[in-house]
């Protein structure tokens, strides 16, 4: 076996030799040309047996189920779904094309279904009086075909707005303007004609249903669970609900929690089908979403922007704010949506008025009135405080029709997609808990309540649901056995443990350290003696500070950037030498803007380690956390797993195995041009699963796939793989690693076969890159935290016990999956992390994988309590979101077209990260 040298070259076969010319005859002189084709002989296509057909891996099956644990019987939130249906049905879906009468296609969401809902009330007998499930796009499926494979017909709607103004009202409002009122509004209102083409496109078999339940799944029996997910979906839309996704939101505002900032979080249910080894079940769940406030929209605005009144209001952002939300007008309860602000307030914004030319009765004149005129004088209503305000537009940009901002209301269910704020998101949270026996009874009233047996479709289709929560068999395991100072065996209860008393198993020094204090009001003496004082009794040995560097109060209103560089000035002129360690106190608690460039400075140009702190209450418990995440950066290790040091982990400790956790995170919703951020994090040190590194790169926004891997740079790898592999080689005795289990965060099962195919191959490559004889035994596992299976015990109020692991009934009928609820849930209801087993080289047995994912929950060197995933994935996470506030201060959006994406001259360019200085890279920086 070749050897790997920490500068990053195996000796042997070098790269060069190996990725030469591929195609075998690089070194030959070019080869003569092919002899010309007769006229007369047609060339036959030869067998193509050199293209070798690419192999495809799909996640493996299940080989056994665990056996470990104290058994628990559990209920979860499926309910058993009945199929009586007639085995050789078939769903028919038919493709959906509605345009206008002059043939525009018609682009708006909300009309397909109203004008579908026409078509089928008239012409009924045309469709055989066949019931339909339509997405509201350009599907639309039935049981059993239509009379004719292709229909059209023309239907007449009359004012299009939207039926979900008032929840189950009639959607248009009763008193509507008169006539002239309309003319005057110039609104293409009065009706609409519409032309319809419903054509087929493909048949499938309900059957494809049953298959999947035997563990055949198809592209036929995705499709089929597709339709009866569509039908649940428009069942909701005709009781007027907001529809996301598979979730669905009513217009009832006992359900609405304000969060602030003009913002409500609003609760409905997610509603799914679910194969699983029991049959097949519908997945009902709580579900949140955030709306904006409903009501005048000066109200909103006021709120969002936290202002006095309408007068202190910051115009360019509402405009922003404002764009394309719907509102109704008073007094005539018309619909409309928002396309923009007048320039002028009311009282000086004019427009052409017609009137009819009363002289002699010939032809319109047009007079030049203000808005606010033509409200007070020729609609006679009483405008109290908008005249000095810009109205509302609700035309097009060429042909504005204002509105005074005070008639204005903004219609309920509108989703609010712009990132949450800490203090909303904090409140949100507080707002929507809910104990497990509460989320039981809400989630029995909203399946009596739903009244999916009365749906014409799902009876079509022999459909019946049950009204139980399912019975499922859990497994208690126990928690691992941890290692703290001293030699001392330390047994965590309840998925939670304390150092009182304790020493850390591997404490640091703190030497040759400051402090930095931002403008925080603190008492920073009394702070560093108690750090001292708990230092000492965790076996951290605290060296005084060099110095307490105090913010120059000049300095507190300049930008964060400008105030990261006065503080190094100070520092640099002050100290003796670079320091090993800076304590940063920062002013405001979370979020606070010097964050970024002051991690930025420290890791990337000075290679310094730094915990920053934003003390408000300073007790011991508060102390020692700092100091657990300050010993993990600085090197030190605060407890490990027993069978870690033994070494006895199954498989992992018999031959070098490297774990990895993989995370992509994302800017906000509402950020479309933020570049999205790969971590990888590592562990080194083999026989240790305690420690990691991290790395971490920019990619295209929005990009789920990490692309940064393997990255063929010339003839150099320069891909996050080989970075990590090497750390490995060199931290772990000269060892390649034989065994590389994959944690991989965030993605979905339609992504699977990506990650098993693009993501694993390129990990693959980095591996034959640095050594081509070289094949190390894969493990990939997928975490899903983003799911909407719960787990109660019955007949009690508390949550499930740590360790809680299901793999059994509501679990996927063929793949490798299951449960884990690793933490002690202390408030609502715990949510439990679904783990997907793609591939398995290795060959755990079902219980050795199981007691390896849980043991990685207790390897969280930040806490004391077990977390509710591997501690590799909330790594990765850290390392992406901390690296990510780097960015924050580049003005990306100037460099990156404001999309990152493709234009006219190819893809843009993605800003890059700064590399981490030297002396950190290896470290927990992230922690």
């Amino acid at each position: 076996m070749d050897s790997f040298e920490p500068d990053g070259n195996w000796k042997g076969n070098g790269a060069g030799d190996r990725m030469g010319n591929e195609t075998g005859n690089g070194g030959d002189e070019a080869l003569p040309p092919p002899p010309p084709v007769p006229p007369n002989v047609v060339p036959l296509r030869a067998d193509s047996e050199q293209v070798k057909k690419k192999f495809v891996r799909v996640p493996m099956a299940r080989r056994s189920l665990g056996s470990k644990g104290q058994k628990i019987p559990l209920l979860t939130n499926h309910f058993k779904v009945n199929v009586n249906t007639v085995e050789e049905g078939h769903f028919f879906h038919y493709s959906v094309s509605l345009s206008y009468e002059d043939g525009r296609p018609v682009d708006g969401k909300g009309a397909g279904r109203r004008v579908i809902d026409r078509v089928h009330e008239t012409y009924d007998t045309e469709l055989g009086g066949k019931d339909f499930a339509y997405d509201g796009e350009k599907s639309l499926f039935t049981v059993g075909p239509l009379p004719r494979n292709k229909l059209e017909f023309t239907v007449v709607l009359e004012d299009i707005a939207s039926n979900r103004n008032n929840g189950n009202g009639s959607p248009a409002g009763n008193a509507s303007p008169n006539d002239s009122d309309r003319k005057r509004l110039r609104r293409p209102y009065h009706s609409k004609t519409f032309k319809v083409e419903i054509s087929f496109a493909a048949k499938i078999p309900i059957q494809a249903i049953a298959n999947a339940l035997r563990g055949q799944e198809s592209e036929n029996s995705q499709e089929a669970l597709r339709v009866l997910d569509i039908i649940l979906r428009q069942h909701a839309a005709k009781q007027g609900c907001l529809l996301v996704r598979q979730s669905f939101f009513h217009n009832d505002p006992k359900n609405f929690a304000d969060v602030g900032g003009g913002v409500l979080g609003c609760r409905g249910f997610h509603s799914s089908f679910r194969t699983s080894q029991a049959g097949l079940s519908l997945n009902i769940d709580v579900s949140t979403t955030m709306i904006i406030q409903p009501g005048p929209v000066v109200d909103f605005l006021i709120a969002n922007q936290n202002a006095r009144d309408p007068f202190s209001l910051d115009w360019a952002k509402a405009k922003r704010m404002l764009k394309n939300l719907r509102i109704k007008t008073s007094p005539s309860n018309q619909e409309y949506k928002i396309t923009g602000m007048s320039e002028k307030p009311c009282k000086e914004q004019l427009f052409h008025l017609k009137q009819k030319n009363t002289k002699d009765g010939n032809g319109e004149i047009a007079l030049e009135v203000t808005v606010y005129d033509y409200f007070i004088n020729y609609r006679h209503i009483e405008l109290r405080y908008s005249g000095d305000l810009p109205c509302i537009n609700v035309g097009k940009p060429k042909r504005p029709t204002y509105i005074p901002i005070e008639l204005c209301s903004l219609v309920s269910l509108q989703r609010y997609t712009k990132a949450l704020s800490t203090l909303q998101r904090s409140s949100l949270v507080e707002k929507s808990r809910q104990k497990p026996q509460e989320r039981m009874s809400v989630l029995s009233n909203a399946l009596r309540n739903s009244n999916y047996d009365a749906e014409p479709m799902l009876r079509s289709c022999g459909i019946s649901i049950g009204t139980n929560f399912a019975q499922v068999e859990g497994r208690v395991l126990s928690a691992p056995k941890l290692k703290v100072g001293n030699g001392e065996d330390f047994f965590p209860r309840n998925g939670r443990w304390n150092f009182n008393n304790k020493k850390l198993v591997e404490p640091t020094k703190i030497e040759r350290w400051a402090v930095v204090n931002f403008s925080a009001r603190c008492d920073v003496r009394g702070l560093v003696q108690n750090l001292i004082k708990c230092g000492d009794m965790k076996g951290i040995r605290v060296e005084p500070p060099f110095e307490v560097f105090e913010e120059n109060p000049q300095c507190r209103r300049a930008p964060p950037v400008v105030r990261v560089e006065k503080m190094f000035e100070q520092i640099e002129s002050k100290l003796p030498g670079a320091p090993h360690f800076l304590l940063c106190l920062l002013p405001e608690r979370k979020n606070s803007d010097l964050y970024g460039p002051w991690k930025r400075k420290n890791l990337a140009e000075y290679g310094i380690v730094t915990q920053c702190i934003a003390p408000t209450k300073v007790n011991d418990q508060y102390i020692t956390n700092v100091l657990l995440k300050i010993n993990a950066k600085l090197g030190g290790l605060n407890s490990i797993l027993a069978i870690e040091q033994s070494p006895s982990i199954p498989l992992v400790s018999k031959a070098p195995t490297i774990i990895l956790g993989m995370d992509v995170s994302h800017g906000s919703p509402g950020q479309s041009d933020v570049p999205s951020i790969a971590a990888v994090v590592s562990s080194r040190q083999w026989p240790l699963i305690s420690r990691y590194r991290a790395s971490v790169r920019t990619q295209s926004p929005k990009v789920e796939m990490i692309d940064s891997l393997f990255k063929r740079v010339s003839d150099t790898d320069e891909g996050i793989i080989r970075e990590l592999l090497l750390d490995f080689y060199t931290s772990s005795g000269k060892r390649k690693p034989d065994q590389i289990i994959i944690f991989r965060d965030g993605v979905s099962e339609s992504q699977f076969n990506q990650v098993l195919n693009i993501e694993l191959d390129q990990i693959i490559e980095a591996c034959k890159f640095l050594d081509e004889s070289w094949s190390p035994k894969f493990a990939v596992i997928v975490a899903q935290k983003n799911h909407h299976t719960k787990f109660f015990q019955s007949g009690s109020p508390d949550n499930v016990p740590p360790g809680t692991i299901i793999d059994n009934r509501v679990c996927h009928p063929r793949n490798n999956d299951f449960y884990l609820c690793a933490h002690a849930g202390m408030i609502g209801t715990t949510r439990p992390t679904h783990y997907h087993v793609l591939l398995d080289e290795i060959g755990f047995s079902a219980d050795d994988l199981h007691e390896l994912v849980h043991a990685l929950s207790y390897v969280y060197q930040r806490s004391t309590t077990a977390i509710s995933v591997v501690a590799p994935i909330c790594y990765a996470h850290l390392a992406a979101t901390q690296m990510g506030q780097f960015m924050k201060f580049e003005d990306t959006s100037e460099t990156s077209s404001s999309h990152g994406g493709v234009t006219s001259a190819g893809p843009v360019a993605v800003p890059q990260l700064p590399r981490l200085e030297k002396k950190v890279c290896n470290s927990m920086f992230f922690c």
